[in-house]
């Protein structure tokens, strides 16, 4: 019989070279890493087609990422926080909503599942490939189709990478000041790393108002979190729409999602030292990056054919939307 590690060393060192490689392309050539992992991986697909690899793809696509998001709490610090005004922050934590709202009604004309359209939206509206990844742990799997996340996550991730092109162009045509554009380009731009890359395009001043905005919007992955358990979760056999209706939802909370919360509040609060949330930070970063190499090694371009343009519809017209949203909060209440 063979050990636990033997079961799953071939998948785990595919998955983290995946990774490596995709992290070496960025590193050189520039771009989005986590799409060059999911390219990568599914240029790899072929591995997960042997059953002694199997496994420890499983093991990076779930695990690894559950570990990865939890770390993301580290990210989280009061001091950028406190930068926002109330006005900021009312414009950012609406369109948060306002997106996951707007992509939901739109989705009746798509006619994706109804817990696909609401994890387009909020991958728009928080951060992007790591927020569909997270909210899609919580999502039962008999509402999402593994094709339709990775749809999502390739989709988001190329409109994150066309918007820190465009959107510090639009800022200096609109005649904004680094405040100003750093509150557009952080409260609308979808993955952090093109919110640091259109932030620094524009200067440091625009790029530290755009990371503390963004961080706004990484938070709100909290309360989105207990919205898409109360939703989307399986709510098992007492649970079933023919069953009794007084089945906490919360009480099926992962664990995951309360290390995220309590490493916030820990970072927030001051306990934690710099040298270790931007430890905690990187390594979540990392965990991820191996995570999305194994998800894209378990999907064939085939099945992800087959999702159509459904997903880059839907979140093209979620990006715009969010943009027009924060733009008119920033001329009216920021």
């Amino acid at each position: 019989m063979k050990s636990w590690i033997e079961c799953r060393w071939r998948g785990v060192l595919s998955s983290v070279v995946i990774g490596a490689a995709a992290l070496f392309v960025s590193n050189t050539y520039g771009g989005p890493t986590v799409l060059y992992a999911l390219l990568l991986g599914m240029a790899f697909h072929f591995i997960f087609e042997d059953d002694r690899a199997v496994a420890g793809i499983e093991l990076c696509a779930k695990n690894f990422l559950r570990i990865g998001v939890g770390l993301l709490g580290a990210r989280i610090t009061a001091e950028e926080l406190a930068q926002l005004s109330l006005g900021s922050i009312t414009v950012l934590i609406t369109g948060v909503f306002a997106t996951v709202a707007f992509s939901m009604l739109l989705n009746r004309w798509i006619r994706w599942p109804r817990a696909e359209g609401a994890l387009a939206g909020a991958s728009v509206a928080i951060c992007g490939a790591s927020a569909a990844a997270a909210l899609a742990l919580v999502i039962d799997k008999k509402a999402l189709r593994e094709q339709a996340l990775l749809a999502i996550i390739v989709t988001v991730t190329a409109l994150s990478t066309i918007s820190m092109i465009l959107y510090p162009i639009l800022c200096e045509l609109l005649g904004f000041e680094s405040s100003r554009a750093g509150l557009l380009l952080g409260g609308t731009i979808h993955d952090v790393a093109q919110v640091v890359g259109a932030g620094a395009m524009l200067g440091n001043d625009a790029l530290q108002t755009a990371t503390m905005t963004k961080m706004l919007r990484v938070a709100m992955l909290i309360p989105m979190m207990f919205v898409f358990t109360a939703l989307f979760a399986a709510k098992g056999e007492h649970g079933e729409p023919n069953g009794p209706k007084t089945v906490n939802p919360f009480a099926q909370i992962p664990l995951f999602l309360i290390g995220f919360v309590v490493l916030a509040a820990l970072n927030v609060a001051g306990v934690i030292p710099t040298s270790v949330s931007d430890t905690l930070a990187q390594a979540s970063q990392l965990l991820i990056l191996v995570a999305m190499g194994a998800l894209g090694i378990k999907t064939s371009l085939g099945k992800l054919k087959a999702v159509g343009w459904a997903p880059i519809i839907l979140m093209t017209a979620n990006t715009v939307f969010l943009f027009v949203w924060v733009l008119a909060g920033i001329l009216l209440l920021a």
